[in-house]
């Protein structure tokens, strides 16, 4: 028996251009559209109605040139470069250790912590917190 090498195709490469369309906001004519509904003739109309003076800045930003989707995330591999990689530290001090079962199945088992919120939402870690800190 032969063993054929599988070929995988190559893949294109994507298209980056369309970072900024993807991600910075509508259109002119989509704004226009929705100023349109709201009854704001335009945005700097809009801002005025709903930002208070007082936090306003009136003046430019002072912002670096935009980037493309590669150069961003390429300057984010640059930042993260200097983070530094430590042991996690995660799960310490639950190994091997006894857990009387009245704790184990009514508080770190008990479905009231989590049952009555969906998995990702955030109150189903305040429950096992919660639980957590029962337990100690």
């Amino acid at each position: 028996m032969s063993i054929v090498p599988h070929r995988i195709p190559p893949v294109p490469s994507p298209d980056f251009s369309a970072f900024a369309d993807r991600h910075i906001g509508p259109t002119s004519g989509e704004a226009e559209k929705m100023l349109a509904a709201i009854g704001v003739p335009t945005i700097g109309a809009l801002l005025d109605e709903i930002v208070p003076d007082p936090i306003r800045i009136r003046e430019p930003l002072s912002l670096p040139a935009p980037l493309s989707e590669s150069e961003a995330l390429d300057r984010l591999r640059q930042i993260a470069s200097g983070n530094a990689v430590i042991p996690s530290m995660l799960g310490q001090g639950y190994a091997n250790c006894i857990v009387p079962p009245v704790v184990l199945r009514n508080v770190l088992e008990n479905p009231a912590w989590y049952t009555s919120y969906t998995p990702y939402q955030p109150e189903i870690s305040q429950g096992r917190l919660e639980a957590i800190l029962n337990f100690q």
